[in-house]
């Protein structure tokens, strides 16, 4: 690999999943990536000046695309979130299908889960009916997209969400359609397209307090009625407000939300049947006992077969305080500690140390302002850990010590 003139493919621009195409895209290239090969440095050390540029070119690129891995906390949702994706795309049926809140902090890797989830689901969907809609109707050509992800707009409306959804189909959208128009159009292209799962995310960005946001609500719950599972992603669910007038059932175990009134006059609620969803929380890591400990070594191991730093040891995130170190810095939430480990590798290859220290560590900040496609009032930026000040190791006073007779000069 080293050997060619481009010993990989540079990605290409990042995917556009709120639209079919895009979605679709990715589904096909997630797991494309190859990552740089393992080299130590006297390897690396024999290479031209081009190939050392174009192998560290690699490794950034593989430091930039570590891969997606599972956690505890991602295969409790993946369990529940597959299991009721499946169960309601076999049932026949006219009911309405119980939803999934997948709720957590920011940069906790819901998105990335749930996505990967929903992606191995059309996977299996596609192939179990030949890529073909077995609900297509005779004269009709419409693409089959089991999987809709769409991001809930900053500032959501009934129209705008419709229009969200409309615009991940590429449906024709009239200035002139109005809100049971536009609600029409969205249920065509669902059924059109044999879509069994609906993903909204960023769901916390509606705010309970406004009365736009509260028919937005109500409209997403009507969605339900529509024969697909409906996912809502968002961060801190249960203090969001979305569940205000929910009650939990705990034999079940599942939040169920009444039927709106207001929504019924506007005609958006077919029935007066609760809506009902699970909700399952994406946490960060702990450290407060062995098995969380061992839980967050095993991640810690899981990272480090992925990078490609040309003097690191077996250990290197692994042993003596570099755990406890690692937790302090990103309060054991995945994406700040991708973030941590991605911006250190890259300070330690162009430094020439080629591994990761506590002490290269501290020199690298995480920083998160002005990141785009976030919004801050809905606790998609999470806080950053302050970065403790090391103590330096304090020389002995020795003004005082007994250092025997003085020789004497012979």
């Amino acid at each position: 690999m080293i050997g060619n003139e481009l010993p990989f493919v540079l990605p290409g621009p990042a995917p556009a999943r709120d639209t079919l195409a895009g979605w679709q895209h990715w589904c096909r290239i997630r797991r494309s990536f190859v990552p740089a090969p393992l080299m130590d440095l006297a390897a690396w050390r024999l290479l031209s000046p081009r190939k050392k540029m174009l192998h560290n070119l690699h490794r950034a690129a593989t430091h930039a695309n570590l891969p997606l891995l599972a956690t505890p906390m991602s295969r409790a949702v993946e369990k529940l979130l597959n299991g009721r994706i499946e169960s309601n795309a076999l049932k026949l049926k006219p009911t309405t299908r119980a939803g999934v809140m997948v709720s957590g902090g920011g940069y906790q890797g819901k998105t990335e889960c749930v996505c990967e989830i929903a992606a191995a689901f059309e996977e299996r969907w596609l192939a179990l009916h030949q890529h073909l809609n077995p609900e297509a109707q005779s004269g009709h050509r419409d693409l089959h997209a089991p999987v809709a992800y769409v991001q809930t707009p900053v500032t959501a409306k009934p129209k705008s969400t419709c229009k969200a959804i409309l615009n991940f189909y590429g449906a024709p959208i009239s200035p002139r359609m109005d809100l049971p128009d536009l609600i029409q159009q969205v249920a065509s292209s669902l059924r059109d397209h044999g879509t069994k799962v609906l993903i909204l995310d960023d769901i916390t960005r509606l705010r309970m307090h406004r009365a736009d946001d509260q028919d937005t609500l109500d409209l997403i719950r009507a969605f339900m009625s529509m024969h697909v599972t409906l996912v809502l992603i968002g961060v801190d669910i249960r203090g969001s407000g979305l569940l205000r007038e929910g009650r939990h059932d705990p034999s079940t175990g599942q939040w169920q939300l009444p039927a709106s009134e207001r929504s019924k006059f506007r005609g958006l609620e077919p029935t007066q049947t609760e809506r009902r969803f699970d909700l399952v929380e994406l946490g960060r890591f702990r450290y407060d006992s062995p098995p969380q400990i061992a839980a967050w070594l095993q991640h810690l191991r899981g990272v480090q077969e992925g990078l490609r730093l040309l003097d690191a040891t077996s250990g290197m995130l692994t042993e003596g305080t570099m755990p406890e170190y690692l937790f302090q810095r990103t309060n054991g939430v995945v994406g700040l500690l991708e973030r941590l480990i991605e911006d250190g590798c890259r300070e330690a290859i162009d430094s020439g140390l080629e591994r990761l220290t506590e002490d290269l560590l501290d020199s690298v900040a995480i920083d998160l302002t002005g990141v785009p496609d976030r919004d801050p009032e809905a606790g998609e930026v999470p806080p950053v850990p302050a970065r403790e000040a090391r103590k330096a190791k304090r020389s002995r006073n020795t003004v005082f010590d007994d250092r025997g007779p003085a020789a004497t000069g012979t």
